[in-house]
């Protein structure tokens, strides 16, 4: 078990070796992120409708 000072002094070194994105990284992950989820949405909505088709189809056929 460690010192609990000494922790505390390990843990306040390793914050500073931390890199945080910048601005330009941040705003690009983000427009990755919506493009990406617009995209998933129209297939799945496109998906959706199809199966939704073929389904009316199968059902509405008299044997």
């Amino acid at each position: 078990m460690k010192n609990p000072l000494k922790f505390i002094q390990e843990v306040k070194q390793e914050t500073f070796r931390i890199t945080w994105p910048t601005k330009k990284e941040t705003m690009m992950g983000a427009v990755m992120v919506f493009v990406l989820s617009t995209v998933a949405a129209i297939f799945f909505l496109i998906l959706d409708q199809i199966l939704r088709f073929l389904l009316n189809i199968i059902l509405t056929i008299n044997f």
